[in-house]
């Protein structure tokens, strides 16, 4: 089906995906998920022809949709088998095979490698093309190609809060102002097609010239004697003039503001660059309440292996709510999303704004191409030119996901949780600074409650003369115990607490009744809430489970068999709490 639910058509009979390996066997051809190739020549490698096409054949059998989906997954491949014959050609007696590539060559490839991440993929990229080929999987070279390679920890580390809102700042100011522009010229074209302006003045000429530029991507122009295309005199002073910011802009996003707008929806979702690249228009249905706020169902897509798709829903019900921005991206692009409708049907992009120069050659084969005079997504090339007119020292996306991923939202966005462990939480130093108090207060609280739920009480072999009788123990101080009554002298606590108590002392003569206590606290915690039975039970139970360790299973056992209907009775006045009163 496609993205807005019509059946998609067949391929005709016969129809199958194009071999990646030509016919020489010397060129690899790549086909992305848009069946747009990439050409990659083999015989330009300085190396042997048997090499040649080895390293083709393997480098063929990774550009399948399941292994390399997109042109940047063979990309950096190709520069690393590139560099990687460089090298053979460059040794005294170069392999003119891979069965003559020998265990002193690849150590040699592998300490060439810098200690950077670039140096780690270099080496483990060409590796796993290596490790294709039937004659490397076993043997002494196979061996070496199967050491591990340590990699290096990621440098790029999350923005300082002060920067990152910085960044944010400048693209609200910037979205913003563009959201405004083009609500403010869309009434202006509304009122118009209603008739509110008379004709041939003003408001009503700029309403003609809108509603041109709605339907052709341009204000009324006529070619001029040198070839180029001027606005027609009589629309000029409505519009106030011929410069961009006066005509195409009032109703279409620039590629800057474009830029803008992606920076929002990885501050606000924490997506990354390619994912808003290729992001789709959400399809909103109404709140099933009375208020009727949209309910956004997102389409998110990250160039991946395994799944790389996967929805979220955002609700707009106010200027606060995660849907809002959602709500005024599809605003800011509305007519050129309709045009670009018009001109290719299906297409369905969110992110759609307008080409300052139409026509110009566009060169990647990866990306959707402009249609007409729009284009889509955003490069890392734009993302660059915008942090370089912001004062910004390079593109934010790969540093502010960071930001939002580990800090922000603490959890992971379009990946694993291993992988937001090891590569954005544990590698970042704001999270490894932002954590010290956390840990140390986690620390702090696990020690007080460790504290409280082990067994303080003393335990004898026998009863010391002068201790007083309580429900579970012996006390040698009753007057003085940390839980002073808050009337008089006397101790205030629950017999519960009492073997958290210093001052208690536990002789085998307790045993029976606190081994029926504790089977009767484990008891309850069938019948009660988790929550509830930990707060009201939990230290008490773990108490005895201390004590248990520390008397012995044997010990434990003989008190089992001890135990008395007076233990019994007791220990049911203990648990109703009518000891207490």
């Amino acid at each position: 089906m496609s993205g807005r639910g019509r059946k998609a058509s067949l391929p005709p009979a016969g129809h199958a995906r194009p071999e990646p390996l030509s016919g020489d066997g010397l060129v690899v051809h790549h086909y992305n998920k848009a069946s747009r190739a990439k050409k990659y020549d083999f015989s330009t490698l300085p190396v042997n022809e048997a090499l040649q096409r080895s390293l083709a054949a393997q480098f063929a059998a990774q550009c399948a949709p399941s292994r390399w989906s997109t042109h940047d997954s063979s990309d950096g491949p190709w520069v690393n088998v590139k560099a990687f014959t460089t090298f053979l050609s460059q040794l005294e007696r170069p392999p003119r095979d891979l069965d003559e590539l020998t265990v002193a060559q690849v150590k040699r490839w592998r300490q060439c490698q810098s200690v950077s991440s670039g140096g780690y993929y270099a080496f483990t990229s060409v590796v796993r093309l290596l490790r294709g080929d039937a004659r490397l999987q076993s043997g002494p070279v196979a061996e070496e190609l199967a050491r591990l390679m340590r990699k290096p920890k990621s440098r790029t580390q999350s923005y300082p809060e002060t920067e990152f809102d910085q960044i944010k700042t400048a693209a609200r100011r910037q979205f913003r102002a563009a959201l405004l522009r083009i609500e403010d010229n869309a009434g202006q074209l509304e009122r118009w097609r209603e008739g509110a302006f008379a004709d041939g003045s003003q408001e009503w000429l700029l309403g003609e010239a809108l509603d041109v530029l709605a339907r052709t991507g341009d204000v009324p122009r006529y070619p001029t004697t040198d070839g180029q295309r001027t606005v027609v005199r009589r629309y000029r002073s409505a519009l106030g003039g011929t410069r961009a910011e006066v005509t195409w802009h009032r109703l279409f996003l620039t590629r800057m503001e474009a830029v803008g707008l992606g920076v929002l929806l990885m501050a606000e979702y924490g997506w990354n660059l390619s994912v808003i690249d290729h992001a789709e228009v959400p399809r909103a249905s109404p709140d099933p309440g009375e208020d009727g706020h949209p309910t956004y169902r997102i389409p998110l897509e990250k160039p991946r292996a395994g799944h790389p798709y996967e929805t979220r829903n955002v609700t707009d019900d106010g200027a606060a709510s995660r849907g809002r921005l959602i709500t005024q991206a599809l605003a800011a692009t509305r007519f050129a999303r309709a045009a670009v409708e018009e001109l290719a049907p299906g297409t369905n992009r969110l992110l759609v704004w307008r080409n300052h120069c139409p026509g110009r050659p566009f060169r990647s084969a990866q990306r959707l191409a402009p249609i007409g005079r729009y284009c889509f997504g955003i490069h890392h090339d734009h993302a660059g030119e915008w942090a370089a007119a912001e004062g910004l020292t390079g593109s934010p996306f790969q540093r502010g996901r960071r930001t939002v991923t580990a800090l922000d939202r603490r959890e992971p966005a379009q990946h694993s949780q291993d992988t937001h462990d090891a590569s954005y939480a544990l590698v970042d130093k704001r999270v490894r600074a932002d954590a010290v108090e956390v840990i140390a207060a986690g620390a702090e609280d696990a020690a007080d409650r460790a504290r409280k739920a082990v067994l303080v009480a003393q335990v004898r072999d026998a009863p010391v003369p002068g201790d007083v009788q309580t429900a579970t123990a012996d006390c040698s101080d009753f007057d003085h115990g940390p839980y002073p009554a808050p009337v008089g002298a006397g101790c205030g606590a629950s017999f519960l607490l009492c073997l958290g108590c210093e001052n208690a002392r536990v002789h085998p003569g307790h045993h029976p009744r606190l081994v029926h206590f504790h089977q009767a606290v484990t008891g309850l915690r069938s019948v009660l809430p988790s929550a509830a039975w930990a707060a009201e039970w939990g230290d008490a139970h773990a108490r005895l489970e201390d004590l248990k360790l520390k008397i012995g299973d044997g010990s434990w056992d003989r008190a089992l068999a001890q135990v008395t209907d007076a233990d019994r009775d007791l220990i049911d006045l203990l648990l109703t709490g009518s000891l207490d009163t």
